[in-house]
């Protein structure tokens, strides 16, 4: 018996303690160990010892000195060879499969790529339409609570829309998992609704055939906390839900609903062999592969949330299972059919930039980002902000049921207070952003240029809005909502965090808000991106432009309300240290250094000997930050909280 999945070095890893395999508390589970027509399936119990360190391993176990986890081996027979490999295209929108062949002549690539998926043939190749010899079915796990069952079935059977559209009946099906079958048998696809103390993680994976890229079985595993925070999301965003009655939950149930749809339509959408597409927001939400933020707008003044969610399949969704799985009738030269789906799709308008491009946080594609809305980011962020100051005026105690703590009101505000955190960094990446696609010789599609720089200044306008204590103090007279936490009532991974124990900390609150959008603008990747692009367009925005604008709307800023003042200065620390990073940093071209540092000193002349305290404290710093600036670090904010209604940094399989 061994850690075949190395447990301990990834609880090393993650700095949660170091532990050791227990091979006497440690044993075969039986009831899991089981034989299938075409698959073996061995469980093991394993527990392991150690001294936990992290608070991760003391969430999920009841002693974590002693934590116990499951081991799984499956044994699985490989299909026929009957199945034919289909040419993989960065532009598809498909999972590669990939291996190398050394045999192949010298002036080919080694580099083999197909793409990822289930076979799927027409009974009738050469028929418009027709059924399939054998359907791709999915298992719901027939213990799915209602009305999430209803909303599990009703978005997975979508994707038969996107088969109809290539010619074939009733390929895509979805059914609940009968009593008799066990989802551990490999003939099963299945989609399993199960709990875990996090906040509801949501995965597709696939067992694939490693020779061929045949996708063997599907397996979606979705979270059930999911639709909670979706609940609280509009919770928080309607007009004293709670005024009259406790019973007013339909309209934030419907929303959440609206998303569990379209989450067991993207999760199922992975295990097809599908991979996301993070710039389909800004194709009227043309795919359920991206990571939907709830669209919220104002109508009459009022928030509506009629259109939170999308239905149905996308338009691109058809593009990828048109590449994937159209089978051509007989005398059909493939390749060029494919090339004809892939080039009339760009002809169309519709874009696809996945994981390695939306998620860092230098990343500079216009369109690609996680849990955004609109065709122009800084569109929708203005947008957003408005939705957001609504959102909050309106804030009172009947977001809360009767006779709940006012505690809980603090947890349900944290979602509009930072409403507009997914639309601030999808906003940013127009500033030294680049448009680009997965373009190949021959494609009629960009390769890469410059944002505008009319895009570029929209869009730092907007993102300065997020760092503008009118816009991010929490409003005087709300502080009343929010008492100290009550017993019983700790604070949470999604509560806000501050500098001190008892009490809410309105300027932590603003510090937080403000840390994500600087975090983001003047990062290294995007300031040594901006110094190329001044170079390349003397036209375009700047570093120093970045700089100057960010010091007129903070740091050079004033406000004549006492409290408002303190929120800006609070801003403004942290304005200043993100400079200071810039000038020590070693990660960005040296002009980056140059610029950082000569704003640095402008600003201590400018604030040295200053009668207002902060301006003088802020002098004051810079000089110690030159005594030794290798020592120096950003100090650290209160951690934002996780806001993400899904997802986490796994790639591709969210």
């Amino acid at each position: 018996m061994q850690d075949t999945h190395g447990v301990a070095k990834r609880l090393k890893s993650s700095n949660q303690g170091d532990y050791k395999l227990d091979t006497s508390k440690s044993a075969f589970n039986l009831e899991r160990t089981k034989a299938f027509p075409k698959n073996v399936e061995f469980d093991v119990t394993l527990t392991f010892k150690g001294e936990p360190k992290g608070s991760y391993i003391h969430s999920v176990t009841p002693n974590a000195s002693l934590v116990t986890v499951s081991e799984h081996h499956s044994f699985i027979e490989l299909p026929d060879n009957q199945y034919k490999k289909r040419a993989f295209d960065p532009r598809s929108g498909s999972f590669p499969f990939s291996y190398y062949d050394y045999a192949t002549p010298v002036q080919e690539s080694t580099l083999k790529q197909y793409i990822v998926r289930h076979r799927l043939e027409k009974k009738d190749p050469n028929a418009t339409i027709s059924e399939a010899k054998e359907p791709i079915i999915y298992y719901l796990d027939n213990g799915t609570p209602e009305p999430v069952r209803s909303a599990l079935l009703e978005g997975g059977k979508w994707w038969n829309q996107a088969f109809e559209a290539i010619g074939y009946r009733n390929a895509f099906q979805l059914k609940i998992l009968p009593d008799d079958a066990d989802p551990m048998d490999v003939r099963y696809n299945v989609i399993q609704w199960v709990h875990r103390a996090t906040r509801g993680w949501s995965y597709g994976s696939s067992i694939v055939d490693p020779r061929t890229g045949e996708i063997l079985k599907g397996h979606v595993s979705l979270g059930s906390l999911r639709i909670r925070q979706d609940f609280l999301i509009a919770q928080a965003l309607m007009n004293q839900p709670f005024a009259e009655t406790n019973e007013n939950y339909k309209p934030m149930l419907e929303m959440a609903l609206a998303r569990i749809r379209q989450l067991s339509a993207h999760e199922i959408g992975h295990t097809l062999g599908f991979a996301h597409n993070f710039a389909a927001s800004t194709n009227n939400n043309a795919s359920v592969m991206d990571y939907p933020h709830p669209k919220v707008t104002l109508k009459n003044k009022q928030i509506d949330l009629s259109n939170a969610y999308a239905v149905g399949i996308g338009e691109w969704d058809k593009i990828t299972v048109a590449y994937s799985y159209s089978d051509f009738k007989e005398g059909v030269d493939e390749e060029k059919a494919l090339k004809t789906i892939l080039e009339e799709a760009t002809q169309n308008g519709y874009r696809y930039i996945t994981d390695q491009d939306a998620r860092p946080n230098g990343g500079a594609h216009p369109y690609a980002h996680l849990w955004d809305n609109g065709a122009d980011a800084t569109e929708e962020l203005e947008q957003m902000l408005k939705v957001r100051e609504v959102a909050i005026k309106q804030f009172s105690v009947d977001n809360i049921k009767s006779d709940e703590p006012y505690t809980v009101l603090e947890d349900v505000f944290v979602p509009i207070y930072l409403f507009h955190r997914y639309q601030t960094e999808a906003a940013v990446k127009q500033i030294g952003g680049l448009n680009y696609s997965y373009a190949v010789k021959g494609s009629n599609q960009e390769v890469v240029s410059l944002v505008s720089k009319n895009k570029q200044e929209a869009a730092l306008n907007a993102v300065l809005k997020t760092v503008d204590a009118t816009v991010i103090a929490v409003p005087q007279e709300k502080l009343n909502l929010f008492p100290p936490r009550a017993f019983g009532y700790s604070a949470s991974r999604e509560s806000l965090k501050g500098k001190f124990n008892i009490g809410f900390d309105a300027l932590s609150a603003a510090e937080t808000a403000a840390e994500m959008t600087l975090n983001l603008l003047l990062n290294d990747e995007k300031a040594s991106r901006l110094i190329q692009q001044k170079a390349l367009d003397k036209n375009q925005l700047s570093l120093q432009d970045v700089l100057d604008e960010l010091l007129k709307e903070t740091v050079y800023k004033t406000e004549k309300d006492s409290y408002l003042n303190e929120v800006q200065n609070t801003v403004n620390y942290r304005v200043v240290w993100h400079i200071m990073k810039l000038a020590k940093s070693e990660d960005v071209l040296p002009q980056v250094n140059a610029i950082a540092n000569h704003t640095l000193k402008t600003i201590k002349e400018k604030y040295t000997n200053n009668n207002d305290a902060n301006k003088a404290e802020i002098a004051y710093r810079i000089t110690q930050f030159y005594k030794d600036p290798e020592k120096f670090s950003i100090p650290k904010s209160p951690k934002i909280p996780d806001g993400s209604p899904i997802g986490m940094s796994c790639f591709g399989k969210l």
